[in-house]
């Protein structure tokens, strides 16, 4: 193992009869991709399979020859941290122009989050609601916050995360792919540590598991991260399972180096 460990479901939930959930992982160059579509027609999986698929492949053209952590002079942000922010950007655009140009698109939009790992540093870049964790021995924290009304409203502190996982009004995003000409992810830099394990998530988990039952679970499922994935789904699903549901298990061993060879992985599954 180079470093990374990687794995990702999916699933449909209990009440929607579509996944519009798609996931992408390819570990030999690490990274990670995740998007929860929206839109009529079926047009929401269109969105989040565009997401994917265009992030995808430009990160598997541009980051094996990309040196790794280099710093833009202008920005301090790494390398991998621009690639991040401008593959989205093409994403956007994809989305947005499809949806201008297909009757039975428009209106779409995704949510996506991505992670890049290079040595000992992540890059976390997201538009929405999807989400990134970071484990650390017991102690779980958000990577990521949300682009959400209801995020708005906890962060003010005019609402508790319990409030907010309950409310009419939780699902209403501020940011998303394809729905503007143009789209800002937000960019976080993180330093990595043996032994960390980061969980990406669509909202079908988050919106009625709570953080301390994912914390709980992803600590008793540490050392197995099929196990963990599929535990954290089934609570979903025993919570209902309102919305699709997707997780990306991402488990640090040692400092991370891209291999030149690589498969990636793109799947949604029921």
């Amino acid at each position: 193992m180079n470093g990374l460990e990687m794995y990702a479901l999916t699933d449909v939930g209990i009440k929607r009869n579509h996944n519009e959930d798609y996931v992408g992982i390819t570990p030999e160059l690490g990274f990670a991709v995740l998007a929860d579509g929206m839109g009529g027609h079926n047009a929401g999986e269109v969105a989040s399979a565009m997401a994917v698929d265009v992030i995808t492949r430009c990160f598997e053209a541009q980051l094996p020859s990309m040196p790794e952590a280099k710093l833009n002079e202008d920005t301090g942000f790494t390398g991998e941290s621009m690639l991040a922010q401008e593959t989205i950007a093409m994403a956007n655009n994809a989305i947005y122009e499809a949806s201008q140009q297909k009757r039975e698109c428009a209106g779409m939009g995704t949510t996506v989050v991505a992670g890049i790992f290079y040595g000992d540093r992540l890059t976390a870049a997201h538009v929405g609601d999807s989400r990134m964790y970071r484990l650390r021995g017991d102690n779980l924290s958000h990577v990521t916050e949300d682009h959400s009304l209801i995020q708005e409203q906890v962060r003010r502190g005019l609402l508790t995360e319990d409030d907010a996982r309950n409310s009419s009004i939780k699902n209403l995003v501020t940011r998303a792919l394809g729905v503007e000409p143009d789209v800002e992810p937000d960019i976080v830099e993180d330093i990595v540590q043996e032994g960390d394990m980061y969980l990406m998530c669509s909202d079908g988990l988050t919106d009625v598991v709570p953080n301390e039952a994912i914390r709980l679970t992803l600590i008793d499922h540490y050392k197995n991260l099929n196990h963990a994935a599929t535990a954290l789904i089934q609570l979903a699903n025993d919570a209902g399972g309102p919305d699709n549901i997707s997780v990306i298990l991402i488990r640090a061993a040692k400092q991370f180096h891209r291999k030149q060879g690589f498969l990636s992985r793109l799947f949604r599954r029921s």
